[in-house]
């Protein structure tokens, strides 16, 4: 097997898979790790706005993505207790892109692990990293086959972490600390069938100790997702002490919101509940990064607006760009003997692209989850959301729902990508899951 590449990616989620197409596609040889087997369902609100469609139709996956998901998202619900507050979402800037939709992590992410595949993606997969030595220019990073415990050893002068927020990588970079405060978050997702919920609608719950979402995906299957703070959730626990964590939660959001009450009264649940946690919202993202970062090992929001996948998508996008034009200028990264040097530029360069993209949504989303998950500030959100529903809109804006990071490639998506098809348009104009028995 080969051992030598242009580039080493480590995770195939929608962050991974994207930069591994897009550099593979540019003519790079790319190695992509993962250390989990597909299909694999992850917590995760799983609705992707209207702003990545455009990425999904260059990555090659549009069509069957639009194929595969739930209904076009037009409506936003705000509930809270036993009232309600219906508003339009915002469309899309782009025709034909206008409306985000919901589809399951384990459709989505094998979609584009298939498309690195195709495009021509050397994949170890399931493949568990080992180690990780050297620096720009010159990385080494072990690798040992989860099945038959086979071992390589993979050489790149380009390394990108695409790791997400739970596992930190054997290789120096500041891992998650571990802490116990009462207002940590734990995230909890669960899909159901038979759920009373209009199509084209996301709900966003306000509730007394947390905050989260409902919708209609794929087939009819809704998800349910919240994030909810350890002194609720322990005291969900309490309150039902034969119930698994996740039930809890369940029993407790029923009990708490009417909408999910009516919603989940004739459904049956697909599967566990599942669970994640503390959540680490914030930037991890540095201008001297060694190995490059994206998707949530760059940085996490607060998952209310439902960004997660977006800024995983687009921030593999901004990475892309940002390495084809330098690699276009030194040459290719083999030929480059100062690999180091131009790395460090575009590690500069992406980080304050990055943080023009996501800072102020991750800003929006802290102050939008504090509101939602404490009742005196929830109140006076759904009372000024009821005398002004524009205000659910235009939140929707201010969350980065609406505006294309790019503008739709002229290349066709199966043709080599240049630097000048990714560049963004913010450019132009100056983003360990386990089941809840172990919680």
């Amino acid at each position: 097997m080969r051992t030598d590449f242009d580039a080493i990616v480590i995770g195939a989620g929608p962050a991974g898979s994207t930069a591994a197409i897009l550099l593979g596609r540019a003519g790079w040889s790319v190695a992509l790790i993962e250390k989990r087997d597909f299909p694999r369902r992850k917590v995760c609100g799983e609705c992707l706005a209207a702003s990545n469609l455009s990425i999904l139709d260059a990555l090659g996956v549009g069509q069957a993505y639009r194929g595969a998901a739930g209904p076009e998202l037009k409506h936003l619900a705000l509930l809270r207790g036993d009232e309600q507050v219906l508003a339009d979402l915002p469309p899309g800037a782009v025709e034909g892109r206008r409306w985000g939709r919901a589809l399951g992590r384990e459709i989505l992410d094998t979609m584009l692990r298939d498309q690195a595949r195709a495009a021509g993606v050397t994949l170890l997969q399931p493949w568990a990293v080992q180690g990780v030595r050297g620096g720009a220019g010159d990385w080494r990073v072990e690798v040992r086959a989860v099945d038959s415990r086979e071992c390589l050893s993979l050489r790149a002068p380009v390394a990108v972490a695409a790791n997400g927020s739970w596992e930190a990588l054997p290789s120096g970079l500041p891992g998650r600390r571990p802490r116990r405060r009462a207002g940590e978050l734990f995230a909890f997702k669960a899909n159901f069938r038979g759920v009373a919920l209009r199509e084209g609608v996301l709900s966003v719950l306000a509730l007394d100790g947390g905050y989260g979402g409902m919708v209609l995906a794929e087939q009819g299957i809704a998800t349910v997702a919240c994030c909810v703070r350890r002194d609720r959730l322990e005291a969900c626990r309490r309150a039902q002490p034969g119930l698994r964590a996740g039930e809890a939660v369940e029993s407790w959001l029923a009990q708490d919101c009417l909408g999910v009450r009516t919603a989940l009264a004739g459904a049956t649940r697909q599967g566990p509940w599942l669970a994640a946690g503390p959540l680490d919202p914030g930037v991890r993202l540095r201008g001297d990064d060694a190995m490059f970062r994206i998707g949530n090992a760059a940085g996490e929001a607060h998952p209310i607006v439902g960004e997660g996948m977006s800024m995983a998508l687009q921030s593999a996008w901004l990475l892309s760009a940002q390495l084809l034009e330098l690699a276009g200028r030194n040459g290719p990264p083999r030929d480059a003997a100062a690999g180091a040097s131009w790395q460090r530029e575009a590690a500069a360069r992406y980080a304050a692209a990055w943080k023009r993209q996501f800072v102020p949504r991750m800003r929006i989303a802290a102050a939008f989850a504090h509101a939602a998950m404490h009742p005196a500030t929830s109140v006076v959100g759904l009372g000024a959301a009821r005398l002004w529903p524009g205000l659910l809109t235009r939140g929707a804006s201010w969350s980065g729902k609406i505006r294309d990071i790019i503008e739709p490639p002229s290349a066709s998506p199966r043709t080599r990508l240049s630097p000048q098809s990714l560049r963004p348009q913010v450019d132009r104009a100056s983003r360990t899951n386990r089941h809840d028995d172990n919680l």
